[in-house]
């Protein structure tokens, strides 16, 4: 008993000071990026996230669980920022109000086993899979999200002015899953989006930690590894 609390204490610590080096990470792009860090140009988009009817594999978070449509706002992004003609890990932000405010975050992973947890550098956003990398807390156990493609542009290139094109005029549509970590996925909706309405970026932040999903919850390493990071990309200064 003293052994496993001992192993629990010194996990706590060591994720505690991965959570503060990157943070440090962060701090220190700041100084040339001092407004975001990391996803320092981006799309605001706006859609409906519309969860399913009918049976399927319940996740354990009720809300995730129940059909409904929900209005949301949306980001996407580059992470790094290199010029446009280089791929980049791209991330994909979700936002809505039921009862409180809710985000979502997603980046370009891998689709199965060890590789939802391997970020990828990748040009088309149509192409690509998107996932929470990092778990939601339910009442069965940890569970992933993911997004991928099912309409719209054949492709959808991360350059600000042809996104924006290929958009005008239809919408990008994409199917929903949950997964335990390496569990096979269940799809539970679809996240329709179009471009915003004379809004090429947005200043909202996107926090999953202050902002976590309706009824589901969050693991304490979790919050560990991404709340001092976040804190500091939140900071103005």
């Amino acid at each position: 008993m003293e052994t496993a609390r001992r192993r629990k204490t010194v996990s706590s610590r060591l994720q505690a000071l991965a959570g503060t080096a990157f943070a440090a990470m962060f701090k220190a792009i700041k100084v040339v990026r001092p407004h975001r860090p990391i996803h320092p140009k981006g799309i605001r988009l706006v859609g409906t996230l519309d969860r399913d009817k009918g049976t399927r594999q319940p996740s354990g978070i009720p809300w995730l669980d129940a059909s409904g449509s929900t209005q949301v706002d949306a980001r996407i992004s580059r992470s790094i920022g290199p010029p446009d003609a280089f791929p980049d890990i791209i991330g994909l932000a979700v936002r809505f109000t039921e009862g409180k405010r809710s985000d979502m975050l997603l980046a370009t992973t891998g689709p199965t086993g060890l590789g939802r947890f391997i970020l990828r550098l990748r040009r088309d956003a149509a192409g690509a899979v998107f996932s929470s990398m990092m778990p939601y807390k339910s009442n069965k156990g940890p569970v992933l999200i993911a997004a991928r493609t099912i309409g719209g542009p054949e492709k959808l290139p991360m350059d600000p002015g042809a996104f924006r094109s290929l958009l005008s005029e239809t919408a990008w549509t994409l199917e929903l899953h949950h997964a335990s970590p390496l569990g096979s996925w269940t799809r539970f909706g679809t996240l329709t989006l179009r471009v915003a309405d004379h809004a090429e970026d947005t200043h909202e932040r996107f926090d999953p930690v202050l902002n976590p999903l309706p009824t589901a919850g969050t693991y304490g390493w979790t919050r560990r590894l991404r709340e001092p990071s976040y804190a500091t990309a939140r900071r103005r200064k």
